[in-house]
Parts: structure tokens; C-alpha cells; sequence
């Protein structure tokens, strides 16, 4: 039995604790950001309220004027509002750039990559080893429908034997457990155009069992807009599948003014239960490789058997002629000074130059003709990566408007003097809120602030990201509403916004009065593997 302590002894040890107690007190927060005008990611008004952080959590919210912290943030005449979430991130280089500074200090704390239809793989290899050095915001991956198909099938231009969709189904199915929140498709590009719809309805049905969703870059944008708009709708339907129109546009003079079609498509889905909804970045050029422009026939099989094909006069022929097609009518819009070099490794000085600066460098006439001829020798070159200009104020206003549509970067990792990147690499979401929302009032600052946050959480099903909630994760960015804005531009695009003072990820400052340090403080995000995911 134990013996019973004397009283005296008792009274001491309590003394004892107490002066440990009073030497040593304890702090009730880590963080506390005090008086600035919340924005709760709901699209509700803001409210003067204090935010109290602890660890990595959100911990309390009201009046904490009593309260003490570490660091307290004066967020008086700001904004506070969830970190931003960008549904459409191409993460390739962040091996290269894990601390992800040009998207977090936009206000993204958390992205997603894969897009498109090409993803890394292994996934599960590639997310252990990005968990293993450390990354700057918290990072997810869909599967990408080009990289598995590849995988496969190379890139020939066929259907799957059974057999094969069988393999294609297999490993959807591993990315899905390895952590993939849903299949991307890059309809428009190879191997992915080479697919038919039944093909892309089996392999999502895959994904859809295990909670995923559907992310598509159309097969068409411009002339074929809307059918494409279609097939996607029919591939929700069909695979029973959540669906994201991704970086929703409208391509190429011809088209302008389709942006009202392509969204009554969308309203007539969703009224009969298809659950369509679409992310968009604020531009009027859009950013992808030149072989866009070349018909996908002629890039079967891979560069080399393009580099075949072009030495027959016939094929060649055939080729130039759909070039200046889609120079005319689609992404080229009509005009060689439309199409910007972005990054080009066998050419550097033409970054930044367009199409028509090149035939001018070479002391070619400027004409389509001659155009096409410089596209396909690009191609052979091992292709570039080019800004379009074919795009219309109106359909991007009209759609950013639509209650169904996120807001996105489909921006590359990047670091000032690595080529000459589409803008939206370094200002999407600065350029929203102030431009369009502050500036133009095509959606209000909560519209805008819901779109970025608990809109695409909802989607990629994060119940504890996405908006400021006790308990949720300390994902927070705080901003002026009357300076934020972007600066990068097309002609001087490695330019980081004004107005984001700080960003907080997962409880640590990372963006401290506009200044970044390096603390990588993100998570990798796995479906379905942590308490954070639906």
C-alpha cells in the first residue's frame, strides 16, 4: 500500500510548481492576428475579427484583446482570409523550387498538381520523395490520363486492346490508393487526343469508385468548343464523376462571344444532376508548346516520326496547311505577333519575341505561309513553349462571373530569369482580386476570395482547409484590399505582386511583411490517407 505524504511536504511541492509556474509563463497562442477584416472564405461579408494560432491550427476566433501570444500580427486596415487554393498548378520544377516562392507569395498555400493529363509517376515514389526534402505549401496530385497511356501504349495513335485498358484501369486504381485526388486529361494533346470518349469514360470510372474527380483540358477550345464541352459533361455522366472544365476558355476570334453557350452547357448539366463546375485564369493569352498549333496525326509515334513525316513533300504539305488553320483560326489568332515565344533551349534570344519577329530576324515575309513553315522547324528543334493572344475580354469576364468557376493559376513553378513565362506564373490571384474585383467589379472581393478557397476545398474534398474555422488548418493570407495587385506582365513577366503582406502555412509565417523566407512549411496532401480529406 502507498504511504500517505505529509502535509508539509504536500504544501512544498505545490510552492515549488507555482514558482515554476510564475518564472516561466505559459503563452496561450503562437499567433495571434489582431483586428483585420476576416474574410471566412464563405463569400459572407467580412467581419472585424482576431484570429488566435497554435501549432499548426487555427485555435480561436473573436475577441482575443486579453490574450497573449509570440508574435502578434496587426492586421488593422487588411484583409485576412484563407490561403488561396490553386486547382491547376504545373509543379514540374519543384524538385528544383520546393520552397514554391512564386505562387506563395500570390497567397497559395496549397496546390494541385498533375493537370492537363500528365502527372508524375510512380506518384506514391514522387510524393514520398517531395515530403522527404520539404515543400513550401501543401501539395496534392491528380493522375494524369497522357502519362498513364503513354506508359502503355507509347504514343500510338489507336484504341487500347482490352488488355491494355485492363493495365490502364490497374494503374489509375494504385494512383487513386497512392493518394491521387481524381484523373486529369489532356484531351487536346498527345497521346491523349488519340483517345475516344468510351476509353476516357472506363479509366474515370476507375477513379470515380474511389471518391476521385474528372479535370479536363477540352479536346477542342476554339471552333470545337462546345462539342467538347459536351463530350465532357458525357464522361461525368457516364463514370458517375464529379467534373472540373479546366482553365475554361474561349479560343480564337471566330469563337468569341461562345462563352454563353459553353455555360448554358454547363447550367443545363447541373440541372439535371451533373455536378460541372470550372476553374479559369484571369488572362486573355493563353500558354502551352508550339506543337499545339501542328495537327496531331502528324506527332504520332513521337518528335522523331514527325521529323519523318516532314521530309515527305506530300506529308509536309498536309501539315503546313493544318498549321495555318489553326494559325487563322484558333490559338494563332489570325496574326503572327499573336504567338510569344516562352521558353526555347535551342533559342534563347527568341524568348519573349513572337512568330512574326522571328520571320523578321531571318529576313523572312512575315506571311502565315511562311509561318507555318518556321512552327514545323521549331518542332523538329525539340518544340518551344509560346504565349497566344486569342483570347476576348468578354468571355473571360463572363465567365470569372459564373457562380460555378474557381479561380486557377495553371501556372508553372518559376524564379526571376528562367525564360520569359506567361504572367499569370507569378500574378493570377493578386491580378483578381485587384483587377477584376477591385478595379472592374466583375465579382466582388468575397466572390473572389470564395473562389480561391472554400470552393476548390470543397471540390478536392478538404474539410479543414479553405476557410478560417476553429480547428482547421492556420492556411492564412492576410493582404491590403486597396494596393494588391499584380505586376508581372507579358512584356516583364518575372515581377512578384504588391500587397500580400503575409501568408501563413500550416501555423508558420513564411510571407512576413511582404518578405518571403524559405521555411517550407507544406504538407503532401494524400486522398483518402488523412484525417483532412472527406
Amino acid at each position: 500500500m502507498k504511504r500517505p505524504q505529509p502535509k508539509s511536504l504536500l504544501f512544498l511541492v505545490a510552492i515549488l510548481v507555482g514558482l515554476i509556474n510564475c518564472s516561466s509563463p505559459s503563452t496561450e497562442y503562437d499567433v495571434i492576428i489582431s483586428g483585420g477584416q476576416v474574410y471566412d472564405g464563405s463569400g459572407s461579408a467580412p467581419e472585424r475579427l482576431d484570429i488566435g494560432l497554435r501549432d499548426d491550427r487555427i485555435v480561436a476566433i473573436g475577441d482575443l484583446s486579453g490574450e497573449s501570444a509570440t508574435e502578434t500580427i496587426d492586421a488593422t486596415g487588411l484583409a485576412v482570409a484563407p490561403g488561396f487554393i490553386d486547382v491547376h498548378a504545373h509543379l514540374d520544377p519543384v524538385m528544383r523550387l520546393p520552397g514554391s516562392e512564386s505562387h506563395v507569395r500570390q497567397g497559395v498555400t496549397t496546390a494541385l498538381g498533375g493537370p492537363d493529363g500528365s502527372s508524375p509517376w510512380p506518384l506514391k515514389d514522387y510524393m514520398d520523395s517531395l515530403a522527404s526534402i520539404g515543400i513550401g505549401m501543401n501539395i496534392g496530385y491528380t493522375i494524369g490520363h497522357n502519362t498513364i497511356r503513354r506508359n502503355i501504349m507509347n504514343m500510338d495513335d489507336r484504341a487500347p486492346t482490352e488488355q491494355e485498358l485492363d493495365t490502364m484501369k490497374a494503374l489509375i486504381s494504385q494512383a487513386m490508393a497512392d493518394g491521387a485526388f481524381g484523373i486529369s486529361t489532356g484531351l487536346k494533346y498527345l497521346p491523349g487526343a488519340f483517345s475516344e470518349v468510351e476509353e476516357v469514360i472506363a479509366l474515370s470510372e476507375v477513379a470515380a469508385r474511389q471518391g476521385g474527380f474528372y479535370t479536363s483540358h477540352l479536346r477542342e477550345e476554339g471552333l470545337g468548343l462546345l462539342d467538347a464541352v459536351k463530350e465532357a459533361i458525357v464522361i461525368g455522366r457516364e463514370a458517375n464523376i464529379p467534373i472540373v472544365l479546366t482553365h475554361h476558355k474561349v479560343i480564337g476570334k471566330a469563337m468569341w462571344g461562345a462563352s454563353v453557350q459553353s455555360l448554358a452547357l454547363v447550367d443545363s448539366a447541373r440541372e439535371v444532376g451533373i455536378d460541372v463546375m470550372m476553374d479559369q485564369y484571369p488572362y486573355i493569352a493563353s500558354h502551352t508548346g508550339i506543337s499545339v498549333l501542328i495537327p496531331p496525326w502528324a506527332r504520332a509515334g513521337g518528335n522523331d516520326e514527325f521529323k519523318k513525316r516532314v521530309q515527305d513533300p506530300i506529308l509536309y504539305d498536309s501539315i503546313k496547311n493544318g498549321i495555318v488553320f489553326n494559325i487563322l483560326n484558333d490559338r494563332g489568332g489570325a496574326d503572327l505577333r499573336r504567338i510569344q515565344f516562352s521558353i526555347v533551349n535551342w533559342k534563347e534570344e527568341l524568348q519573349g519575341k513572337t512568330l512574326h519577329d522571328w520571320l523578321e530576324m531571318e529576313g523572312k515575309e512575315t506571311s502565315v505561309e511562311n509561318g507555318a513553315d518556321f512552327v514545323i522547324q521549331a518542332q523538329v528543334n525539340g518544340g518551344a513553349s509560346c504565349v497566344y493572344f486569342a483570347m476576348d475580354d468578354a468571355d473571360v469576364d463572363r465567365i470569372m462571373a459564373h457562380p460555378q468557376t474557381m479561380i486557377a493559376s495553371d501556372g508553372r513553378l518559376a524564379q526571376p530569369g528562367d525564360g520569359h513565362p506567361h504572367p499569370r506564373w507569378y500574378g493570377t490571384f493578386p491580378r483578381v482580386l485587384g483587377h477584376y474585383a477591385r478595379e472592374r467589379g466583375v465579382i466582388t472581393l468575397e466572390e473572389a476570395i470564395k473562389k480561391m478557397t472554400s470552393m476548390p476545398a470543397a471540390r478536392l474534398g478538404l474539410k479543414q482547409r479553405g476557410e478560417v474555422k476553429v480547428g482547421h488548418y492556420a492556411d492564412i493570407v492576410i493582404f491590403n484590399p486597396e494596393t494588391v495587385i499584380d505586376k508581372a506582365t507579358f512584356d516583364d513577366p518575372h515581377q512578384y505582386p504588391e500587397g500580400i503582406e503575409y501568408v501563413i502555412i500550416n501555423g508558420q509565417i513564411t510571407v512576413k511583411e511582404g518578405v518571403y523566407e524559405d521555411l517550407r512549411p507544406g504538407k503532401v496532401l494524400r486522398f483518402n490517407q488523412q484525417s483532412e480529406v472527406l
